[in-house]
């Protein structure tokens, strides 16, 4: 009979089954104990970045100690999970009544939880807050489209591009790239000039556009439906600053924002003398021939060695910015709003977050800085921030923030009513037209302004300024035209230098360093404005400030477009066909995934 009828039976070979099932258990995990081990660290999170401070109401912030943050530090070294990362000690600038040297912020690491338990234990009384990440407000790549279809299969598209400049030279290290309706693709130009780009399921025809942004010296390059081919290279031929620019460098030129701000105009000994002017940003190349004059500053993301590292910028934006501000009057390159105030850096990337920004702010009251140009966002509202802001306005340091580059709502801080924010515009004419600048072309008025499709906006927005197209210093020693609000910002913290140094106000009633300065000043830089019409005040609160009127040396009701709304020798107006100009007015957004600045 069957063995299942036998209980016996049945017993024993449950017994037998489950001794081999051990047996092959204890074999596997042999296996696994004896295999060897893959090279590595497993990934697992290390615990977010919190900024600590006290909170300070308002009534009594000039007088709330601070010392308790050392007990706060105290207590958190004796919690495993928390590692204090850094502490920003509070030094004060003259006639300030704070406790030099006491501990203003603190950054640590820990989890949510332990962040959670200490907002509750400080009963109200201190802000923990995520160190978040910023960005610079530059016009940024906008990610590639994730359309969640992947091709596997299917052809791959492999055109060679060959980007040549000035007398055919190659330029090397352009970036380029490829927007097909799938994929994208982007590379760097080797020293012939050269770049192979591989989009997986696209072909020839799929391909949407192609754009080539080069380094330096150069014009961008946009290409919409490009007849590529496979079989040979394909070339493309940049226009040249120096073509653009009569004389250029070797003859110094005015940008057209500072034209458009009558900068040109200024009499000779309006330069910014005796003014201090801090540049929050990505640090500045200080061996560049328009920006040696600059001597000061400090790298707050290097806790090392910051004081020998913030004259290195890799991302090329702070200098950018810094010659807008106070490129050196040298009869080179290009000239700054202010060449002869004091320069200080204050180097926040790569890598910046909201503890940096503190620092920075705390580096500009101890420095006594009069204005500071800030290039940053945050994606969040800090309270910790804010309480730095109004520190530094209340010992008379003026904060200029660019509005953002998001197209979206004013980011932070330039959303703080304790700083002044400012948007970008641009002028058509005064790039090519088949640059990148041109898409960022929104409704053009009558005079040829325009509010970019990237600039940020909303009630806060207090200025408007320049952002597209704009020439300055990028290192080592060259030029670049780029976008952002960052460099409207710039021309409006280049003209606050200004009014500063030679305003009669700032001589007088206003020369000592409070709140009541910097509110004069804005006051001042939004009094001399002059409205555009957009349609809209959100892009451009009271307009295009005015240099002239600024200063007080015209009267506000001199200043109209058409005297600022000429187009400037080898502009390129006559490269616009009015089908075009009406286009730009007319056409809707469409977003594209490309880079600009």
């Amino acid at each position: 009979m069957s063995d299942r009828s036998d209980p016996d039976n049945s017993h024993s070979q449950s017994s037998s089954g489950t001794a081999t099932a051990s047996r092959m258990s204890s074999t596997a995990a042999a296996a696994r104990s004896s295999s060897a081990q893959p090279h590595g660290k497993a990934l697992v999170s290390e615990g977010r970045q919190y900024v600590i401070t006290s909170r300070r109401p308002d009534s009594m912030f000039a007088t709330f100690p601070p010392a308790g943050l050392d007990q706060v530090e105290q207590s958190l070294k004796t919690t495993p999970e928390v590692e204090i990362l850094d502490r920003i000690h509070e030094r004060g600038g003259e006639g300030s009544p704070r406790i030099d040297g006491a501990i203003s912020v603190l950054v640590a690491r820990m989890n949510d939880q332990t962040a959670q338990i200490l907002r509750g234990q400080g009963q109200g009384q201190l802000i923990v807050e995520p160190d978040q990440l910023l960005h610079l407000s530059h016009y940024d790549p906008e990610p590639a489209v994730v359309t969640g279809i992947a091709a596997a299969v299917g052809p791959v598209l492999s055109p060679t591009i060959v980007v040549l400049g000035k007398d055919n030279t190659p330029v090397r290290e352009a970036e380029v790239c490829l927007f097909g309706a799938l994929a994208t693709a982007s590379g760097l130009t080797d020293d012939r000039g050269h770049v192979t780009l591989s989009l997986s399921g696209e072909t020839v025809q799929s391909v949407c556009s192609l754009y080539v942004k080069p380094k330096s010296d150069y014009w961008t390059f946009y290409l919409e439906q490009p007849a590529l081919e496979t079989s040979q290279p394909n070339l493309v031929f940049l226009r040249s600053l120096a073509d653009t620019f009569p004389g250029f460098p070797r003859q110094q030129v005015f940008g057209w924002g500072q034209r458009a701000m009558r900068l040109d105009q200024l009499p000779a000994q309006f330069r910014g003398q005796a003014r201090k002017v801090a540049i929050i940003d990505s640090g500045v190349a200080t061996g560049h021939v328009d920006l040696q004059r600059i001597k000061a500053g400090k790298d707050l993301t290097n806790r090392g060695d910051g004081a020998t590292t913030w004259n290195q910028d890799t991302v090329s934006h702070g200098s950018h910015c810094a010659g807008v501000i106070g490129a050196a009057e040298n009869s080179l390159g290009i000239r700054g709003f202010a060449p002869e105030a004091e320069i200080h850096v204050c180097k926040l990337f790569p890598g910046g977050r909201i503890s940096n920004l503190a620092e920075a702010i705390e580096y500009c009251i101890e420095n006594q800085i009069d204005v500071a140009n800030v290039s940053v966002g945050a994606t969040e509202r800090s309270e910790v921030i804010e309480q730095q802001v109004l520190r530094a306005k209340r010992q008379g340091v003026a904060l200029i923030a660019a509005a953002g580059n998001s197209s979206g709502r004013v980011e932070f801080p330039a959303s703080s009513p304790n700083v002044l924010a400012v948007a970008a515009i641009g002028k058509w004419g005064e790039f090519p037209p088949d640059s990148y600048h041109g898409r960022t072309l929104g409704m053009v008025d009558p005079n040829g302004f325009f509010s970019p499709r990237f600039t940020c906006f909303g009630p806060e927005v207090a200025l408007c300024a320049p952002g597209v197209a704009i020439l300055s210093a990028v290192p080592p020693n060259n030029y670049a035209v780029r976008d952002g609000t960052s460099l409207a910002a710039a021309h409006v913290t280049g003209l606050a230098a200004l009014v500063l140094a030679h305003h009669p106000d700032f001589q007088g009633p206003f020369k000592v360093r409070n709140a009541a300065r910097v509110d004069r000043l804005f006051a001042i830089l939004r009094a001399s404005a002059v409205p555009l019409q957009f349609g809209d005040p959100r892009r451009t609160g009271f307009g295009l400030p005015d240099v002239l009127i600024a200063l007080g040396l015209a009267p506000p009701v001199s200043a109209t477009l058409s005297m600022i709304a000429a187009p400037a020798p080898g502009s390129f107006s006559a490269l616009y066909a009015p089908a075009q100009i009406a286009q730009f007015r007319m056409a809707p957004y469409q977003r594209t995934p490309v880079a600009a600045w």
